[in-house]
Parts: structure tokens; C-alpha cells; sequence
């Protein structure tokens, strides 16, 4: 089991060239791979959310890339002299609009924006792609590590939610037989109340009871709950994406728990039954976390 969120940096160079790269990931439905990256590197970005998606399958995945130069390399140097002559002209005419002395100084010019100019040599992005997928995959085992160490808390604390679940069903079903004997012996009162202590049809009676333990009867709610509490111990132990299914089964808890609590028709039972949903949101808001 694996959460959604992590972090994870890599790095590596080449001697003149270091790349960073960072990688951190928040809860989301799908898949979703957003890569910030210096523009001579976006040739890359489908080989590097191909290898993304070699390491997770679900999370809102944030890449952070970065790159130092180790060494200077040999960069020519060019000088604009038209663009330097003409800002010679223009300080001489503005000189002698002035009325001002002006001495040329070309040291001065070349300080001027656009005299000096900076050959950059572009970088052969297909060769440094072994260096970027070294930091990359270095920063995706570090954020599945984190993953994996955050699932394992995330699994620890469901499966005790999901235990306690199941105490709180085994409740419900013991309470189950009791709540026609209350009916019976409610039903035996109040008619023996309204007909002033006359004897009660034991027939009539019979089929009241009979009526009522059809309608609320949870049987088949309780065997489908314990049976959604098994599967969720074996999806549990599962390795991969198995959020979506933990989601869908928390969703099913829930509906059967409704149920119960609709069906049942009597306050104990009522009362566990919020607690088992009071629970059930709790696991539902861990199982977002789940990948």
C-alpha cells in the first residue's frame, strides 16, 4: 500500500553540467504530470513522464528540474561595431547639441547594451538525456520510498479502523434477535392496553411479528458487510494502484450500513450504526490517500 504524496530529489553530472531534479506529488483521481524545466530540455519531457509512469501510476506529480554549470566553457566573444559606432555617433551629435566636449571612448562603448555579443553554444539535449534520467529516476525511488513509508502508516491505521468496524457489526448482529422479542412484548402491551387487558389474538399477534421480522430483518446486510470486510483485508495486501478499489468498497460499507439502519428500527441499533458511519467517513478520507 502506497500513498499519494511524497518527495524525492536526484541529481547527477557529467563534470561540466549538474542536473537537479526534484519531485513531489499530492492526492488526485488520475494521473497528472506537470514538468517545470529550463526550455532547452522540453525535447525531453515525454521520455521523463514516461519514466514517471514507470514508478507510479496516481498523484498529482509536480517535476522540478534545475542545472548548475561545473565549468566555463569557451563561449567567443563577438563585438557589434555597427551598433557601437552608431552609439558613438549619437553621444557626439547629442555632444554638440549641448554644446558639450565629447572624447571617444571606446571602453565606454563597450559597456553600452547589445556591443558585446555571447555566442551560446546549444547543448546537445539527446546527449544529456543518460545525464537527466539518472536524477530523474534517482528522485522517483526516493518519492516512492516515501510513498511506500507513508502507506504503511496509512495501512496500519485502516486496518485498525476496519477491526473496529467489525466489532461494532458484530454488535449489530447480536443485537439483531432481540429486537423482534422488544417488538413482540412492545406489540403484546400496547394491545393489551387498548382493549383494557382483554386477551390478545395469539394468531393476529403471530402474523404482526411475523410482518414485522420480514421487514426488518439485516441479515443478508450483515453477511454482505462481513464479506466487503474480508475483501478489504485482501486489497489491503495487494501491491499497485488499489485505491480506486479501497474507494468503491468503503462506498459499498456505507450503503449496506444505510440499510441497517433504515431496516432495523430500533434505537441501540441506531446508535451503532452512526458509529459505524462516523467511522467509515474516517476510513473513506484516509482511502483519498491510497494510490
Amino acid at each position: 500500500m502506497r500513498s499519494m504524496t511524497g518527495y524525492g530529489r536526484g541529481e547527477s553530472d557529467n563534470g561540466m553540467l549538474k542536473i537537479v531534479v526534484e519531485v513531489k506529488a499530492v492526492n488526485h483521481r488520475y494521473s497528472e504530470i506537470t514538468i517545470k524545466q529550463p526550455r532547452m530540455f522540453l525535447a525531453l519531457e515525454d521520455k521523463m513522464k514516461k519514466v514517471i509512469g514507470e514508478y507510479i501510476e496516481r498523484g498529482k506529480v509536480d517535476v522540478f528540474v534545475r542545472t548548475q554549470e561545473l565549468a566555463d566553457a569557451e563561449k567567443p566573444v563577438q563585438i557589434d561595431q555597427q551598433r557601437a559606432l552608431a552609439y558613438h555617433s549619437a553621444m557626439q551629435q547629442l555632444a554638440d547639441a549641448v554644446g558639450a566636449a565629447y572624447t571617444a571612448d571606446p571602453y565606454r562603448l563597450l559597456t553600452l547594451p547589445d556591443v558585446i555579443l555571447k555566442e551560446e553554444n546549444e547543448p546537445d539535449v539527446k546527449a544529456l538525456w543518460p545525464l537527466m534520467e539518472q536524477a530523474l529516476r534517482q528522485a522517483m525511488e526516493h518519492h516512492v520510498a516515501m510513498r511506500e513509508q507513508e502507506g504503511a502508516h496509512i495501512g496500519d491505521n485502516l486496518r485498525e479502523k476496519v477491526a473496529g468496524l467489525q466489532q461494532l457489526a458484530a454488535q449489530v448482529s447480536d443485537r439483531s434477535p432481540l429486537i423482534l422479542v422488544d417488538y413482540k412484548e412492545r406489540l403484546e402491551a400496547r394491545i393489551a392496553e387498548l382493549l383494557d387487558n382483554a386477551a390478545v389474538d395469539p394468531e393476529r399477534l403471530a402474523q404482526e411479528v411475523a410482518y414485522f421480522a420480514e421487514k426488518s430483518c439485516i441479515d443478508e446486510e450483515l453477511v454482505r458487510l462481513q464479506s466487503h470486510f474480508e475483501q478489504f483485508y485482501q486489497i489491503a495486501d495487494q501491491t499497485g494502484s488499489i485505491g480506486r478499489k479501497l474507494d468503491f468498497l468503503i462506498q459499498e460499507m456505507n450503503r449496506e450500513t444505510n440499510t441497517i439502519g433504515s431496516k432495523a428500527n430500533d434505537l441501540e441499533t441506531g446508535r451503532l450504526v452512526v458509529e459505524m458511519k462516523s467511522e467509515l467517513e474516517k476510513v473513506r478520507e484516509q482511502v483519498q490517500n491510497i494510490e
